[in-house]
């Protein structure tokens, strides 16, 4: 199919749509201190139920957006998600207590599954092969810039219009990536190439996915990546502010360690055509297990001098963020490479359980912190070595 945008402004709105997802979450995190005050004072730690309460909301919409926009056309979807998204948003803006916050968040990640898939399925329709992994990459190393200035900006709101103010940075974002979309982009999915909307597709994929062990398997070492992901970022603004007294210069210092972790696209796009998917993701794992096992020991055993205690939290902090680029991606085409003849239903069925899988991970983790950076990097731990023996167990070689 022709498309009018050049590539180069493709990417750009790509790029945005997929970012709506990385805003809502990393811009929040600055503002978790004052939700908490306002809405949780008697338990802060729930406050971190808005960042996981928001990748749970994504994990079900995924399920949906993919089908569809098979059915309905990715335009459709997307506005019709970004819709959802920015209702939910304003009711989140008027919220006041923290029940009503977390519903509302919920319901915006369910809204914001929408952009973040359909945008992937727009790539697939207009590209394929190498031109569509070129396309794709270049997206993501835009996408990947959100992250890193995402909390700076939303202190920048805090500090300017209050905490609430983000939620409407959020519908200004949103309305105008969804009408850069609709005026500047074409439908890419003609009337003549949707299907029947049936949900039999989906449960017929979830049901050979739930059979096939070694898809399950790795779809569960997804989950826990994830959840080493949401977990420290559920946490790390608390660990900023409390154990280390860096609350406000801790937007500078994530995106740092955003930066960092950025780069590991980059060395996983030269390592996995080497040393295969499996391997890697393995010994990325091990490596993890060693990082996470020696800080969590020497820090039960006050062995790091005090000095070095919040250097040393912030390169561990990097390295779970590196070790996630390094597995995530290789993680979920190992899931669907058993799925070729159902790629795109199972797709849409692998990423909505290792997401909600991960979150139920997640939420005790971070809400475990006791003023201590010690039970995240035990989660942290637990987690990884779960995964590298469901790796070391799975099926074939």
């Amino acid at each position: 199919m022709e498309n009018r945008l050049s590539r180069t402004e493709f990417v750009a709105l790509t790029a945005m749509l997929m970012a709506t997802v990385a805003l809502s979450i990393d811009a929040m995190l600055p503002a978790l201190p004052e939700i908490a005050q306002d809405l949780t004072a008697q338990a802060p730690n729930r406050a971190q139920l808005v960042i996981t309460g928001f990748v749970f909301g994504i994990g079900c919409g995924t399920f949906l957006a993919g089908p569809l926009s098979d059915s309905f056309g990715r335009k459709t979807v997307i506005v019709g998600g970004a819709g959802l998204y920015v209702l939910a948003t304003l009711a989140a803006f008027f919220a006041q207590s923290l029940e009503t916050m977390l519903a509302a968040r919920t319901v915006m990640g369910f809204g914001a599954a929408a952009p973040r898939i359909v945008a992937l399925a727009m790539v697939r329709d207009l590209y394929a092969g190498r031109y569509m992994a070129r396309i794709v990459s270049f997206a993501m190393m835009v996408f990947t810039l959100v992250p890193a200035i995402a909390p700076l900006l939303g202190s920048v709101i805090i500090a300017t219009a209050g905490w609430r103010a983000i939620f409407l940075v959020f519908v200004v974002f949103s309305a105008l990536s969804v009408g850069w979309l609709a005026l500047r982009q074409p439908e890419t999915l003609p009337p003549e190439r949707r299907r029947p909307l049936s949900f039999a597709p989906i449960w017929a994929a979830t049901r050979e996915i739930l059979r096939n062990r070694m898809v399950t398997m790795t779809i569960a070492v997804q989950a826990l990546a994830y959840a080493t992901l949401f977990g420290t970022l559920s946490s790390t603004q608390q660990v900023f502010d409390v154990t280390f007294g860096r609350g406000e210069s801790f937007p500078l210092w994530f995106a740092l360690i955003a930066l960092l972790a950025g780069t590991a696209s980059v060395l996983n796009a030269v390592l996995v055509v080497r040393l295969g998917m499996r391997y890697l993701v393995t010994v990325t794992l091990a490596a993890q297990i060693l990082l996470s096992g020696g800080m969590a020991g020497a820090t039960m055993l006050g062995l790091i001098p005090e000095t070095l205690t919040f250097p040393a939290y912030l390169l561990w902090t990097a390295g779970v963020f590196f070790m996630a680029g390094l597995v995530l991606g290789n993680l979920n085409a190992l899931a669907l490479e058993p799925m070729g003849h159902i790629a795109g239903t199972a797709a849409s069925v692998v990423g909505a359980l290792s997401t909600v899988g991960s979150v139920l991970v997640a939420i005790p983790i971070g809400l475990a912190f006791d003023g201590t950076p010690l039970p995240l990097m035990t989660g942290v731990l637990a987690c990884t070595t779960t995964g590298f023996i469901l790796m070391r167990a799975l099926p074939g070689r």
